[in-house]
């Protein structure tokens, strides 16, 4: 089982939605998630992936750092940030990269945020439909 790690700038909106879609969509690979820093889960995050039947509430907000790099088969960056700052892969690791926009920093209305909250999930979930085509 290939282990795939979705990594962001904060662990706390974007790579954690996409794991909670990579668990479900990708679900013969082990799904993890990390960060350059590790902000906590994003409340609004939480919503948006329920609203589509995904509970990610339990999932944590880990540092890379943390994470065993050597034992993950591909590195999917979701952000710009994690793209220039994403650690020294080892050389059997393959590295993805999906620009996604941080929907923590929009503002406007708790409607517009929210509403910029789908539009980032639901990025993510066809990027991950992607993959799987690419991966199976």
């Amino acid at each position: 089982m290939d282990r795939i790690l979705f990594l962001c700038t904060g662990n706390s909106c974007r790579s954690q939605m996409a794991e909670g879609f990579g668990k479900q969509i990708l679900d013969s690979h082990q799904i993890e998630s990390a960060g350059i820093a590790a902000r906590g889960l994003n409340p609004k995050a939480i919503t948006v992936m329920l609203e589509s039947g995904i509970d990610i509430s339990r999932q944590t907000s880990d540092v890379i750092d943390e994470k065993p790099l050597k034992l993950i088969s591909l590195v999917v960056t979701v952000c710009d940030d994690a793209e220039d700052i994403c650690p020294v892969l080892p050389v059997a690791c393959r590295k993805i990269h999906w620009s996604i926009s941080d929907p923590a920093k929009l503002i406007g209305t708790e409607d517009e945020i929210m509403r910029g909250f789908r539009k980032v999930r639901d990025e993510l979930r066809s990027h991950i439909l992607a993959l799987r085509t690419e991966l199976y």
